[in-house]
């Protein structure tokens, strides 16, 4: 629930941007009622709707819909959509892609508090955060807008006053998989760069948050883009199946774990379909004694509890030196024990529910091993109910800090994607580095310490794609995101994203004869 006397206010808008959707902005009384699939520019039933599955509110537990999952034939009409769609999008000038690209992160601007909502209540996060993911959002497709009047290949002089030149084309029609933990976002920084170098997508969300890439498909529609350029298929597995194996797909971009990645990248590799893959991680934040104890604490909280620890690049690992090891652990449960759990609409919550009972067993599966191994549940860990009688029945646990942890346990070594923080202490920075590193995974890694040259040898030195120095969980879309080893290849935003989501074509060009050696 938002602050009631903004409530009167807001309802009447979230009923306007959402026709027959049902929505609120109190916790437990939104339900669905549009359909959940976007094609050629308007909600549609999946042609060939199989299982329907139900979606959860994580804060109450309750039923908000049941999805149709998409089967090969609306998959394939999705696909028609978006490259007739290509083909009239790929020809026009950056600029005229620029101004669509503008209008869409106004709309969305402009609507932040009701897309918000819409995220919290599919999610679970806690609003506060939500409004950061939707400012994060326009500002990536207002990034790309800015870029994409600038995309061009290059002029090379040759011999003789001949000339050769190249030219940045798109590659058709991209595929977006997206995770549960930043729906909307994750849409955003996946179609802004494909948009932008002119080509069409269509999005598969979680089928555990199917809600609100809709509404990004109907925005794209409203700031003008083609009608078909921006689908959304609904569906699990074998929804992701058939678009992965579909013939007029040109790429495929892939938020989340590591197995999944594994088949996708196997299934793109039988239509040699180039491919980005966002995968799993278990970063190491790595705490020196000279450090701004406050800043580190600080940044070891954001590097852990955000959308309640499910974050893939989240630093898990906490190393910290031995001679601070007691007052940041100290300060570390202090600050741990005051985050407020709850209902994600309320404005002070600061962790909301996970996203589903299965996950929330599966985190908790994960602190009993780490007890059995021998660590200790500083605080928290255990399963929170709220007063609210409404909020019963929803995935709610208390933020955990597990303290006597070895490199070698469950906890450290595998991604636990929930809210819980192991310490581990060192004592030299070469011992540190090595241990940080000996992982499969390489998304991020961060380091907290005032000797400025330490950091920056210390970061050189850490196998990971996408590392923070005094602060923690950072994402401007300015800035390429992504992973080394397990944790996947290709990036997301900044200019590294272009590389990804166009090719470049040769054109030699010959002045004079040509030179014959036959």
């Amino acid at each position: 629930m938002l602050a009631q006397a903004r409530l009167p206010s807001l309802l009447p808008r979230l009923c306007a941007f959402a026709p027959r959707l049902a929505m609120s902005s109190v916790t437990g009384t939104f339900t669905v009622q549009q359909p959940l699939n976007y094609r050629g520019g308007a909600r549609v039933q999946p042609a060939d709707g199989g299982q329907a599955e139900e979606v959860y509110e994580p804060a109450t537990g309750r039923v908000i819909c049941k999805l149709l999952c998409s089967g090969e034939k609306e998959v394939d009409l999705a696909v028609q959509n978006a490259k007739a769609a290509f083909k009239i999008w790929s020809q026009m000038s950056g600029m005229e892609r620029s101004r669509v690209l503008l209008e869409a992160a106004r709309i969305i601007r402009e609507q932040r508090e009701e897309i918000a909502t819409l995220e919290t209540i599919n999610n679970g996060k806690s609003i506060f955060e939500a409004r950061v993911d939707i400012d994060i959002s326009w500002q990536c497709l207002e990034y790309y807008a800015g870029l994409a009047g600038s995309l061009a290949g290059e002029h090379i002089q040759l011999p003789g006053g001949s000339f050769g030149y190249t030219r940045r084309e798109p590659l058709g029609v991209c595929v977006g998989i997206g995770a549960w933990n930043y729906p909307f976002q994750i849409a955003c920084w996946k179609s802004a760069p494909a948009l932008a170098c002119g080509n069409a997508m269509v999005f598969k969300p979680s089928p555990f948050t199917p809600v609100s890439v809709v509404r990004l498909a109907e925005i794209f529609t409203e700031a003008g883009v083609p009608k078909g350029l921006f689908n959304v298929v609904q569906g699990g597995v074998a929804t992701g199946q058939f678009l992965c194996h579909h013939p007029d797909v040109a790429k495929i971009s892939f938020t989340g774990s590591v197995p999944t990645g594994i088949k996708i990248m196997e299934m793109a590799a039988k239509g040699i379909k180039p491919v980005t893959l966002e995968l799993g991680g278990k970063s190491p934040l790595i705490i020196f004694s000279d450090c701004a104890l406050e800043n580190a604490v600080n940044g070891a909280l954001m590097a852990n509890f955000l959308t309640q620890g499910e974050v893939c690049c989240n630093g898990t690992r906490v190393f910290v030196e031995r001679k601070i090891l007691d007052a940041f652990t100290k300060e570390v449960v202090k600050r741990t024990q005051k985050i407020k759990v709850g209902d994600p609409l309320l404005e002070d919550t600061r962790m909301g529910a996970l996203i589903n009972r299965p996950h929330l067993d599966r985190v908790q599966g994960f602190i009993k091993q780490a007890k059995e191994q021998g660590a200790q549940v500083l605080c928290g860990g255990d399963l929170y109910v709220p007063d609210d009688p409404k909020l019963k029945n929803g995935y709610y646990m208390r933020p955990c800090v597990l303290g006597n942890c070895k490199d070698d346990m469950t906890c450290v070594k595998e991604e636990i994607f929930g809210p819980v923080m192991s310490i581990l202490p060192f004592d030299t920075e070469e011992e540190v580095v090595e241990r940080a590193n000996n992982t499969k995974f390489g998304l991020a890694g961060g380091v907290f310490t005032r000797d400025i040259q330490k950091a920056h040898r210390v970061v050189a030195a850490l196998k990971a794609g996408m590392c923070f120095i005094n602060n923690y969980n950072v994402s401007p879309v300015e800035l390429p995101f992504g992973g080394y080893k397990a944790s996947g290849f290709g990036r997301e935003n900044g200019r590294a994203a272009i590389e990804y989501y166009s090719q470049l074509k040769t054109v030699c060009v010959e002045m004079g004869d040509v030179e014959s050696v036959f």
